[in-house]
């Protein structure tokens, strides 16, 4: 992408120019979509993307730029004017968006040949969505389905005056299918997403009309389903997507983003029982295939399997290279970013609660009275203090210890510090699922995940 020659040039002019640390961020990316609705195409585009940004540290003060410039005459030209504006004007928002932009206009694809790219893969692309959509068809009153394909390639080239050069080609395929199921006036949907660091090859993980199949049951059962108890009770949170609760409202308070700032409650908190002893917390950005996974994180560091919180005693938390500086702990190479138009910070890669003993029935039948969540839906979290409400996608009454009616509409309310402490057991049933998390650096692809746990108690909000 970059030569060395001109890679050094670079980052001996930065050093140079007074800077204490430079690096060299490079990236070229291709995104592909298709979807399918109510079995038709609807949708089959693609986009090429490419830069680069530079980043400085005078101190611990960082300055930033971007380009889609590979020339040279336009990345020195970038360097230099980031040089002489050290200060306000490299400095990103607070979103972490900006710095001086340089990139150029790019082709319209007025002049694109006829033929498209990969045109011999679209009909085996297009007959998986097909299959999708048709597996969902399982009774009359799914009225509508969409199935979609996302594929993204991306190579990158990290590089740094400590002598890091790294490269990576990363791939990420994901399947969606939402299925809408109507009864007279009522009007119900159901969704499912497996995604994962692979190419198609994830066809044949998760079969289209079985994705397509899990979709249309949860709308079905939220057809029928009962609106939800609201109280506080004990709540049997499902494995997998569930884990987005503690992605949202826990794992945010260990990245050093806010650890730095004190804006977390758990800053300067290492060695403390943060949780339940039943609890072990871990971001892991080396599982194999998994969605967050990277050989390489944003600042070229090898990832690493960082233990959170072991047995509920905070052990660690996430740490990149400016949050590294500003707290003195030592890096664990989770510096991600959304791409080249973003600095890096500290984010999440593979996050979950580590499996434990418990069987999902022994789970259940503890519960006298209270709430299965199945599948969790979205929510919102307040920065700094873990508050969260989310929604719960498909859930279930317990009573007696025994699985009861569905019920919709309940919402899942806490604090994620407080609700760690609570979990009173940890099923052996491990499962991680794919999403996309929005931070300071962009959005980035990460795994939540989690067995069965059982919350002794949660707020729930709902209807009845």
């Amino acid at each position: 992408m970059l030569s060395p020659d001109l890679v050094e040039t670079l980052l001996r002019q930065a050093l140079k120019g007074g800077a204490d640390f430079a690096e060299i961020y490079a990236e070229r990316s291709r995104r592909r979509r298709m979807t399918v609705r109510s079995g038709r195409l609807e949708e089959a585009i693609s986009g090429l993307d490419y830069g680069a940004g530079l980043r400085l540290f005078f101190g611990t003060e960082v300055v930033y730029a971007y380009t889609n410039q590979l020339t040279r005459e336009g990345l020195l030209e970038a360097l230099e004017t980031l040089l002489r504006a050290k200060g306000a004007l490299g400095q990103v928002d607070e979103r972490g968006a900006g710095g001086l932009d340089f990139r150029k206009a790019l082709p319209k694809g007025l002049h694109t040949p006829r033929t498209p790219y990969g045109e011999k893969d679209k009909g085996y692309r297009l007959e998986r969505l097909l299959e999708a959509e048709a597996g969902a068809r399982i009774a009359p009153e799914i009225r509508q389905v969409e199935a979609s394909l996302q594929e993204w390639e991306q190579e990158v080239l990290i590089a740094n005056t400590e002598g890091t050069w790294a490269e990576e080609g990363r791939v990420r395929t994901r399947l969606f299918v939402l299925a809408v199921a109507q009864e007279g006036a009522e009007v119900q949907t159901g969704y499912a997403a497996p995604g994962k660091s692979v190419g198609l090859e994830l066809f044949d993980l998760f079969p289209p009309k079985e994705v397509g199949a899990k979709a249309a049951r949860q709308a079905l059962t939220n057809l029928r389903a009962k609106p939800a108890p609201a109280g506080t009770m004990p709540v049997v949170v499902g494995n997998a997507f569930g884990g987005v609760i503690f992605h949202e409202a826990l794992g945010h308070l260990l990245e050093t983003t806010s650890v730095a700032k004190k804006a977390s409650v758990l800053a300067d908190r290492l060695g403390e029982e943060v949780a339940s002893p039943a609890v072990t917390y871990i971001d892991d950005g080396t599982l194999p295939h998994a969605w967050g996974s990277t050989e390489v994180d944003d600042e070229g560091r090898p990832t690493e399997r960082t233990v959170l919180i072991e047995r509920g005693i905070l052990k660690s938390y996430m740490v990149d290279r400016l949050g590294h500086l500003l707290t003195g702990y030592p890096m664990t190479g989770s510096g991600r970013r959304q791409d080249y138009t973003f600095a890096p910070t500290s984010r999440m890669r593979n996050t979950f609660i580590a499996p434990g003993d418990k069987e999902v029935e022994d789970l259940i039948a503890s519960v006298e009275f209270g709430l299965y969540a199945k599948e969790l839906g979205g929510g919102q979290v307040k920065p700094g203090s873990g508050e969260y409400n989310f929604a719960v996608q498909e859930g279930y009454i317990i009573r007696h210890g025994r699985l009861e009616e569905p019920v919709r509409g309940a919402m899942l309310v806490g604090k994620g510090p407080e609700t760690i402490r609570k979990v009173v057991a940890v099923a052996k049933d491990w499962e991680n699922a794919p999403g996309m998390c929005g931070s300071l650096s962009g959005m980035v692809p990460v795994e939540v995940g989690q067995p069965h746990v059982l919350v002794s108690e949660i707020v729930v909000g709902g209807r009845a």
